[in-house]
């Protein structure tokens, strides 16, 4: 099951967090402070972001964290999947093929969904490319403030 994220997910939520920021699928962590902030902006609502919890018999499996925005270059609305997490024990039942199913019948205005991925984590590469996700030829930036 695949569902909005809610206030009783909170200490849940950030241990997951946490476990990610923590592997070896990002290229660093993050301050804790980051995380509460975006769980505190998911809860009040928002049109940029949103936050699901996939659940398996009732148990908490997993995450995701999307941003929406506008890209001239797709012609439309891009859905951003930030971070997709599932726990060690859960990963291999399909959660992940099951939730892009789902972002492509929950988001169907979209014209793109996007995501970053460390070419290491194989698992992840072969998933996304199975679920048609190409790479881009060029290497994006960023500047902090």
């Amino acid at each position: 099951m695949i569902r909005i994220i809610r206030k009783e997910d909170r200490e849940e939520y950030l241990s997951m967090v946490s476990a990610f920021y923590a592997s070896d699928v990002v290229l660093a962590p993050i301050p804790r402070e980051n995380m509460e902030k975006t769980f505190d902006l998911l809860l009040a609502g928002t049109p940029y972001a949103q936050g699901y919890i996939f659940e398996v018999e009732g148990n908490v499996a997993g995450y995701a964290l999307l941003a929406r925005t506008w890209s001239q270059e797709a012609g439309g609305e891009a859905i951003w999947i930030e971070e997709l997490y599932c726990k060690s024990e859960y990963r291999g039942m399909g959660l992940g093929s099951e939730f892009f199913t789902f972002l492509e019948a929950e988001y169907p205005e979209a014209r793109r969904l996007r995501l970053e991925v460390e070419e290491e984590n194989e698992g992840a590469v072969r998933l996304y490319e199975r679920k048609g996700f190409s790479w881009f030829d060029y290497k994006q930036m960023k500047k902090d403030f």
